[in-house]
């Protein structure tokens, strides 16, 4: 079965699409009355404030006639910023070579947490140099990444 976030990319993905933005990715956090529905969105000439405006206003519509959450969340949009968060194999593989913090769903080698250097991702496996050594780890496994940004 799809997760929520599965399926509400799958919905929105078009809408985003069709105003020039790419949808990065759907985190859903689920806080009793107050749920929140976060929308990251990215473009190649970066997103500003009223590109977010924009896409929550064509996203509110979507949602409004679909209605996948029957319960009352606030919507946010949002560029994924310097600390961007992670969601796919394709968007892990364009960080090779780069920072990366890992939160596990089921501990690899004794571990939910993980920072290190993306090595390699092959089909939907992910390899991080932690300490020195190569850990590996399924895409799926992974609750909660993002690239470390440097400053």
């Amino acid at each position: 079965m799809a997760t929520l976030e599965n399926r509400l990319a799958e919905t929105l993905k078009g809408p985003v699409e069709s105003l020039g933005y790419q949808l990065w990715g759907i985190e859903y956090l689920q806080a009793g009355k107050h749920s929140t529905l976060r929308i990251y969105i990215d473009s190649e000439n970066g997103i500003n404030i009223e590109d977010c405006a924009e896409t929550s206003r064509q996203v509110s519509a979507v949602l409004d006639v679909e209605d996948p959450i029957s319960h009352e969340y606030t919507l946010e949009v949002s560029s994924p910023g310097v600390d961007r968060p992670l969601f796919n194999a394709q968007q892990y593989a364009r960080y090779v070579g780069e920072e990366a913090k890992v939160q596990l769903t089921m501990p690899v080698d004794g571990s939910r947490n993980m920072r290190g250097t993306i090595t390699k991702v092959e089909g939907q496996m992910l390899t991080l140099t932690v300490d020195g050594k190569e850990k590996v780890v399924a895409i799926d496994n992974i609750r909660k990444g993002n690239v470390i940004a440097k400053f």
